[in-house]
């Protein structure tokens, strides 16, 4: 006699993960394919319109390129968002490819509006001019970005970074040492930086520890508040067990505390990458020998030659956010047990 077999009933473990967020968001999310195909098209279409007569500088622009422009856009925008909702084990591709993707059509409208309006390159050069000015200046904006960023800047940083530590911990070793130094810390940070330059140029000379100096001034405070903020993140429960353990000081600093603290001294690393390539530009404003970034902006500016400063202002943001993202791949290295770099992996 046949049987008929039961149907299985799922567990409850499987029922809840078939109705799931993530699985939801994965059955949700748009097709491979289809989204390639719609980025391939816009591409084309985005060509076609830059070499159409409708772009070209003789001609006016009218009702027609702005409604090229404006479906162009549309598109743009879509397959944006549809690059970034794909999910599954390749998502961290897929977000460099969001951001890659987002930065050239900023680029592409960029170059469109301003060649097609006849925008005056004083005002604003295209990117093509910008990268034809980087181009012919590779060797004096390379001799540029050694005296600015691999002399003072990293100099500055890291002295200002240890400085800043070490202060942290000799603060939270001896709490009295709170009272006298944290007052004096947050006085330095309220220093203004065009203030501070000129007096650190008559101490230090026209040359890069003067902008040194300014960069260990600005980054100092940053990371001192940040590591203080992270050794007292430890939970009070895990510092008992420690005593409970007698372990020293410098143990518990060691195993518990200085772990704890991982996350926010990285988040103070990169936001003082940013703040001492600010610094040394502006604080070479104020007197620098002839190389560097910030004597070629102001030199620059003055001649009206604008291409040339704004291709001086490109390698300092492609240094700033490629700093940027060398910290935060270090620290997914570094922190990647830490429950904040766990929830965005």
């Amino acid at each position: 006699m046949n049987r008929q077999a039961a149907p299985k009933a799922s567990s409850p473990a499987a029922r809840s993960a078939e109705g799931s967020p993530v699985n939801a968001a994965v059955t949700n999310a748009p097709d491979g394919k289809a989204t390639a195909v719609l980025v391939v098209i816009s591409f084309a279409l985005a060509l076609a319109l830059m070499f159409s007569p409708l772009a070209s500088p003789e001609a006016p622009v009218g009702i027609a390129f702005w409604s090229a422009t404006a479906v162009l856009a549309v598109l743009a925008s879509v397959g944006i968002r549809r690059v970034a909702a794909i999910q599954g084990t390749g998502s961290g591709l897929y977000a460099s490819m969001t951001a890659a993707l987002f930065g050239i059509w900023i680029v592409y409208f960029w170059q469109l509006l301003v060649v097609a309006a006849e925008v005056p390159r004083v005002l604003l050069p295209s990117p093509a001019l910008i990268v034809s000015a980087l181009w012919e200046n590779l060797g004096t904006l390379g001799g540029d970005f050694v005296q600015t960023v691999v002399k003072a800047v990293f100099v500055g940083w890291a002295l200002g970074c240890s400085l800043g530590f070490l202060v942290a911990i000799a603060i939270d070793r001896m709490p009295f040492l709170q009272r006298g130094l944290l007052p004096i810390a947050s006085l330095t940070s309220a220093i203004p930086l065009v203030g501070v330059a000129p007096i650190a140029i008559m101490w230090f000379g026209f040359e890069w520890p003067s902008k040194a100096a300014v960069v260990v001034l600005m980054t100092f405070f940053p990371m001192l508040v940040s590591t203080l903020a992270g050794l007292q993140a430890s939970q009070r429960l895990e510092r008992e067990l420690m005593h409970s353990y007698a372990a020293s000081y410098l143990r518990t600093l060691w195993s518990l505390r200085l772990p704890s603290a991982v996350p926010f001294m990285f988040a103070a690393l990169k936001v003082n990458a940013s703040l001492a390539l600010i610094g040394a530009i502006v604080a070479e404003f104020f007197g620098s020998p002839t190389t560097g970034l910030g004597f070629r902006i102001s030199t620059e500016a003055l001649k009206m030659n604008m291409t040339l400063v704004w291709a001086a202002v490109v390698v300092a943001a492609v240094t700033g956010s490629t700093a940027y993202a060398l910290l935060t791949r270090l620290e997914r290295k570094v922190a990647f047990w830490h429950p904040s770099i766990r929830g965005r992996r």
